[in-house]
């Protein structure tokens, strides 16, 4: 106990002398403006154009969840991602970590969810581009492939939509790469995102801090490595199923029939 006080009391001259350095930055303890400045909208604004042009990239990732015990102790939970997008209408994505292994596929016709530990799978008809499947998964199957909110063709007006206040944190460098932080403020969550400077203005590191549940907890997803020119074929988003894998149903969130535009249930 001893060590960890003392580790806290350096961990407090850390913050103080960090706090004395941070020149031009908002000043920290005070509340934000509101609004959003409008020089962060813009780099967000071309991180998202400059992704949504791409049509084949992939990218590693590490994504880490926070659970809040009901002591308001915190527990995290790391789980490395590859995530493979081919657009208009392709996506595969794998997580692997202490709470989930999964895989996800969609080839422009149905989407599936693959548990490798239990040899488990879930598959269902989906609509035909990978924004409207996004929106599909979430809100029917609350189903959400790693850093999904980055993908949407309009990932910034989305994400700037239910924002009330952004502005430019400033400077900073993730795994080695200069970034851009930005911090915005919505109803339910504070999120924010590390922009890679210069041509290539790819998302480096993402946090929303959930201000509706107890304790706060965040989900941080660091973006370790893109690459903007993989070679895909067809078959690497067409699922199929292992040895002795078993076909589960997925659990909608909403009951009741489909409706003519929203892809039927699969038998």
């Amino acid at each position: 106990m001893q060590h960890l006080n003392c580790f806290a009391r350096q961990m407090v001259s850390v913050v103080a002398l960090v706090v004395l350095v941070l020149t031009g930055w908002p000043p920290l303890g005070h509340a934000q403006p509101a609004g959003i400045d409008p020089q962060a909208e813009k780099v967000l604004r071309r991180m998202s154009v400059y992704l949504a042009g791409r049509q084949q990239v992939s990218v590693k990732a590490e994504s880490r969840l926070e659970a809040v015990l009901t002591s308001g102790q915190k527990l995290q939970y790391d789980s490395p991602a590859t995530l493979s997008v081919w657009r208009p209408n392709k996506l595969r994505a794998h997580r692997k970590g202490d709470l989930a292994n999964q895989e996800f596929f969609y080839d422009g016709k149905s989407l599936t969810v693959f548990n490798p530990r239990e040899n488990l799978y879930a598959t269902t008809a989906a609509p035909a581009t990978l924004d409207e499947t996004l929106d599909f998964a979430r809100e029917k199957l609350d189903i959400i492939p790693p850093a999904a909110e980055l993908l949407y063709k309009n990932a910034a007006e989305k994400m700037l939509k239910e924002s009330t206040s952004g502005f430019v944190v400033g400077p900073s460098v993730v795994g080695g790469v200069k970034t851009t932080q930005l911090a915005f403020r919505a109803g339910e969550v504070d999120w924010q995102i590390w922009i890679e400077d210069g041509d290539k203005p790819l998302p480096r590191k993402f946090i929303i801090s959930s201000k509706k549940v107890s304790g706060e907890p965040e989900f941080t997803v660091l973006m370790r490595s893109w690459d903007l020119t993989p070679k895909f074929t067809d078959q690497e988003f067409n699922f199929k199923p292992p040895k002795g894998a078993k076909k589960v149903e997925f659990l909608r969130l909403t009951s009741g029939p489909a409706k003519s535009n929203e892809p039927a249930k699969s038998k």
